[in-house]
């Protein structure tokens, strides 16, 4: 039975939305093909009319990720013209997102796996990456070659903090390392 296009095009938007999700849970050789389609309700064999490779799909679902995040943080920053950077850091450095990889930073939890992969989904970070640092620099006092510097740092020090907090067994010292980020970057230093 064929599916209407309308059909198709939900059909691979469910499928991105989960992979998104359980690529950022998992990593990308933690899931499957056949139990990210198990998880979207769809069979695995109609994965291949969707997409070239489970490659190709991490590309657009990491894309998805990111975009996501970036609308997130021009809300954000618009709100907070006082100190955007503080702003920015008291959304990310959270025990929340911390503890919860699929619904956040898909580059705190896929960089490493991204680094790995072709080069399509490298530039889906990159391209993801530039925007999510043009508007955090747009935010910044200084000359623009100022303002871009301290935006790379800033989501450099969020990013990092983030893998180390998920990356250590002690949850004391998780905390510690979220709150000594967030108290740096609130200081603008």
């Amino acid at each position: 039975m064929r599916v209407s296009r309308e059909q198709a095009a939900q059909n691979r938007e469910r499928i991105v939305e989960t992979a998104s999700r359980l690529f950022r849970e998992k990593g990308y050789d933690g899931i499957g093909v056949a139990d990210l389609m198990k998880c979207a309700g769809l069979t695995h064999g109609g994965f291949y009319g969707h997409f070239a490779s489970k490659e190709d799909l991490l590309a657009e679902a990491f894309g998805k990720a990111m975009q996501g995040s970036a609308e997130k943080w021009r809300t954000l920053l618009a709100a907070a013209p006082a100190n955007p950077r503080a702003a920015l850091a008291h959304m990310y450095l959270t025990a929340k997102h911390r503890d919860n990889p699929g619904g956040g930073c898909a580059l705190a939890a896929l960089g490493p796996d991204v680094s790995r992969v072709g080069p399509e989904v490298r530039q889906a970070m990159a391209d993801s990456f530039q925007s999510q640092i043009a508007a955090l620099a747009q935010a910044l006092p200084g000359a623009p070659a100022q303002q871009r510097r301290a935006a790379i740092t800033t989501y450099a020090a969020m990013v990092g903090a983030l893998v180390l907090a998920r990356a250590v067994a002690d949850r004391k010292q998780s905390d510690e390392i979220l709150a000594a980020v967030l108290a740096t970057l609130e200081q603008g230093s």
